[in-house]
């Protein structure tokens, strides 16, 4: 069970900062070490009761082709700032290197002062595993113990690690189209002490499975309507843009259906958005999101019955990566020597 932790002010934190003369550099190795999962679900769930303000993200075309970079910034007035700034280059696949980087700027709201600059690729790779794990908390039944991860990507792993720090599972499986590429995120967990299988066989993998998470960049369904067992929760994270999905839209016409941002999904939630427009839900559909559901007065409004099928669908917002740069900041003054 969760229990979400005393919040930290932002005011301690930066009284214990204030003096620094040095903007502080956190490169991912250490962002990994300061944002175990467990804690950061916690700091995810406290945070979110608490007001954060955050305009639309900008969007800009500097090169006038497929090349893009998005600016997400958030607040909690007379505290910190954050400013991630996220590069999408898709020609870098064909050279070797990551088509999405990001770094994240922090402010003090107080007199404006940088504090610090954090490898912003592995704290959305964090905050967003944590997020769904902590979605997944809230929606799936209390005796789940069966999880699929699909995809093979670099949120495979992550979202498997997240998981496993908020359930007690007898099972894990790995899906991806390419059983070689399914088993290397295996061996990976493996040599974490956390053992998993292969899959290729996707129905196979949702018969069996009590929570699922998707994780892939798939421009076309691939999770079939009639595939998903009732008593299931199904979390839906990779698709992050209209043209994109990962389930059927179908399926969200029989679904108990939540998301992590109303307005984020609004925007840009693949199978949400596709369904609306099929005419399969209603915005009434969307029964609720992730701060409601983490509401005391709101839960008992998520999961209904062990047979309902729950999904949560999540495309981030600029207020989860604030909260997790806080958590992050304040471990730094104290020594940690947790792992994930």
């Amino acid at each position: 069970m969760i229990k979400p932790s005393e919040p930290v002010s932002s005011e301690a934190l930066l009284g214990q900062r204030h003096h620094a003369t040095q903007i502080q550099f956190i490169a991912k190795d250490e962002v990994a070490r300061l944002l175990p999962y467990g804690p950061l679900i916690q700091a995810l769930a406290t945070g979110l009761l608490e007001p954060i303000e955050s305009p639309a993200r900008s969007f800009f075309n500097p090169n006038h082709d497929a090349s893009s970079v998005l600016i997400m910034p958030a607040w909690r007035p007379h505290h910190l700032m954050g400013t991630k700034i996220v590069s999408i280059w898709p020609g870098n696949n064909a050279r070797g290197k990551p088509a999405v980087s990001a770094v994240y700027v922090v402010n003090s709201c107080e007199d404006g002062t940088p504090l610090a600059v954090i490898d912003g690729t592995e704290l959305t790779l964090r905050r967003t595993a944590a997020t769904a794990a902590l979605g997944t908390h809230l929606l799936a039944r209390p005796d789940s113990r069966k999880l699929a991860v699909l995809g093979t990507g670099a949120l495979s792993l992550p979202m498997a690690l997240a998981h496993h720090s908020v359930f007690k599972l007898s099972e894990t499986t790995i899906w991806g189209r390419q059983l070689d590429k399914a088993q290397a995120v295996v061996d990976q967990l493996a040599q974490l002490g956390i053992t998993a299988r292969a899959s290729a066989d996707l129905q196979s993998t949702l018969a069996s499975a009590d929570m699922v998470v998707a994780v892939t960049t798939a421009t076309e369904p691939f999770i079939r309507s009639d595939w998903v067992r009732p008593g299931t929760h199904l979390g839906l994270v990779g698709a992050f843009t209209p043209g994109m999905a990962e389930a059927e839209p179908r399926l969200l016409a029989k679904v108990r259906l939540f998301v992590d941002s109303r307005e984020a999904v609004m925007q840009k939630g693949g199978e949400v958005l596709q369904a609306l427009r099929a005419g399969l839900i209603t915005e009434a559909d969307v029964r609720g999101e992730l701060a409601e559901l983490l509401a005391t007065s709101t839960q008992s409004a998520g999961r209904l019955v062990a047979q309902d099928i729950t999904v949560f669908k999540s495309v981030g917002f600029a207020a989860l990566d604030l909260i997790a740069a806080e958590h992050l900041l304040q471990s730094l003054a104290i020594p940690s020597t947790a792992t994930s």
